[in-house]
């Protein structure tokens, strides 16, 4: 990649998609070009080819997605599903057609099966049914991550694919119900400290395994594979480390300070019960995850602090 290359990060607001910009600033690449959805809705493909016209970016990094936990994707599937088709559809094709020479489509790991043999590899996707509750959602980023293999097939487009783990960091959204598990727990736990409440309680039984990955740690990935890789085959990006819901809580409560008690709901959905990832592949290539989970969650706590001051 050229440092002086224009870099249109689609999705610059969002949790990932404002990590990746802070990646590409510290390694360099400051000719960056953003807009916010008010400037461009990527769901119009009117709009969105006018712009790849107009501004013909060297290479794009596709982090704009319709994203939200479990509570959200189970409630709105039809706004997953379709917005997620229209912005991929738009973002890809509008990049071959406009010159683009190398795009990175930003997947997620619901990709994958529900009871997918552990750790994931990347050669098990679609090879079995996927979890119900967001399985719009996972649908829509397979569909991403074929379009990108097609393009690259059939014309040549460097198109490549990165499936993170589960996210958490700086910039997240901590809405109670659409928000994910981290965020989520970390302003539950908050407030019950704050209203001096004796017991919170997690959705699941708290046993599903689940694996995190600081953000920074995925937008830095993303800058490692833009410059290092070129591939048909999509790249899992995980820390490697895995624990369950309710150990995850039990960290949360002890950062937040909460003192109470722990319960869990198992009427609510656990959603898949293990998602670990092999990260062999990009792993092989150098790319190591830095920031420790613990370490992470107290920085995401104080960016909720600032956030809700600001609010």
């Amino acid at each position: 990649m050229r440092k002086d290359g224009l870099i249109y990060v689609a999705g610059h607001r969002g949790l990932a998609g404002g990590a990746i910009c802070r990646a590409l600033a510290r390694a360099g690449y400051n000719n960056q070009l953003v807009r916010t959805h008010a400037e461009l809705d990527l769901c119009d493909q009117v709009a969105a080819r006018r712009f790849f016209a107009e501004y013909r970016p060297e290479y794009v990094i596709l982090a704009a997605a319709k994203v939200g936990g479990i509570h959200a994707n189970a409630a709105y599937p039809a706004e997953f599903m379709y917005q997620n088709l229209q912005i991929q559809n738009n973002v890809i094709d509008s990049a071959y057609r406009n010159g683009c020479k190398k795009l990175l489509f930003l997947g997620s790991s619901c990709i994958y099966p529900k009871l997918c043999p552990q750790p994931i590899k990347e050669e098990y996707l679609l090879t079995g049914p996927l979890e119900p509750t967001n399985d719009a959602y996972a649908l829509a980023k397979i569909s991403g991550i074929k379009m990108c293999q097609a393009y690259r097939r059939q014309y040549g487009f460097d198109a490549i694919s990165a499936m993170p783990t589960n996210l958490y960091g700086p910039g997240d959204n901590y809405h109670l119900e659409d928000s994910h598990v981290i965020p989520a727990l970390i302003r539950r736990f908050h407030e019950a400290r704050t209203a001096g409440a004796e017991k919170v309680t997690i959705w699941g039984s708290g046993t599903a395994l689940r694996e995190f990955l600081h953000v920074d740690d995925m937008a830095e990935a993303c800058v490692f594979l833009l410059e290092k890789y070129s591939d048909f085959e999509h790249v899992n990006v995980g820390s490697q480390k895995e624990l369950t819901i309710l150990d995850v809580a039990r960290l949360v409560a002890r950062i937040t300070d909460f003192e109470g008690e722990i319960s869990t709901d198992p009427a609510k959905p656990d959603g898949t019960p293990r998602k670990l990832m092999d990260s062999g592949k990009i792993l092989a290539m150098g790319w190591r995850p830095r920031i420790s989970l613990e370490d992470g969650l107290r920085e995401t706590f104080q960016d909720f602090l600032q956030t809700r001051a600001r609010a």
